[in-house]
């Protein structure tokens, strides 16, 4: 019982964590996910369509919203919203005519600031980044290979409390960025501590997988975005 009550508050301080660096206020027009939202709930609650809100963030999977990820719920400047007929029929075109599909942009989408990352360790991607079965990207190499800092910031969680991410980092960089590390041999750094780029964090291990490699996530606002798209070219 013990065992089982440590492992649950470990997967919700890391829930937490993961949404850590959306947690500021939002402005007039945009939302953040709460648990248990949907993005019909989201609509409804602010007096507009599925497909309007789907447009306006151009989401690939309007299933797969995430918690704390920041929405627009009003139309951008000059942004054209559906019928209120369409908003109730939930389609998107009305008799006699047949409006655009929405936008395929994925949750990569380059967000409004950005950041500048280092590869987080040596080795080939064996899984690039898609936003829906893969939140991330995998790094496969040698046992033991190191895992550094891919930038300056805090540590907010060190553990193991997650099932299918093993020996699990995450480092919050400021109010909007943080990244995750994940499948850790051995960690070397603890919650709280303060990380530099490129400091040596883990060493690559196996934990929880089937093979040695790291999976590395960055997230924006609390939103998986690409991390290769931050990351310098080699």
């Amino acid at each position: 019982m013990l065992g089982t009550e440590i492992r649950r508050l470990a997967c919700v301080s890391l829930i937490a964590a993961l949404a850590a660096c959306g947690a500021a206020p939002v402005g007039p027009g945009f939302y953040r996910v709460e648990r248990g939202d949907t993005l019909s709930k989201i609509a409804r609650s602010n007096r507009t369509s599925a497909q309007n809100i789907t447009r306006w963030n151009n989401l690939s999977n309007p299933d797969a919203i995430e918690v704390g990820q920041v929405l627009r719920i009003a139309p951008p400047a000059n942004a054209a919203t559906a019928s209120t007929a369409e908003a109730r029929a939930g389609t998107g075109a009305t008799a006699g005519s047949r409006s655009a599909p929405p936008e395929t942009a994925s949750t990569s989408a380059a967000p409004a600031s950005s950041i500048s990352l280092v590869w987080p360790a040596q080795g080939d991607i064996v899984r690039s980044f898609d936003g829906k079965n893969s939140k991330g990207i995998d790094i496969a190499n040698a046992p033991g290979t190191p895992v550094v800092a891919a930038a300056t910031g805090s540590v907010v969680y060190a553990g193991n409390g997650l099932r299918g991410y093993g020996n699990l980092l995450i480092i919050k960089h400021n109010s909007e960025y943080l990244t995750a590390y994940a499948h850790n041999r051995e960690i070397f750094v603890k919650e709280g501590e303060k990380v530099s780029q490129g400091q040596k964090i883990a060493e690559m291990g196996d934990t929880d997988n089937d093979r040695v490699m790291l999976h590395f996530e960055l997230r924006y606002q609390g939103r998986s975005i690409d991390p290769s798209r931050a990351l310098p070219p080699r």
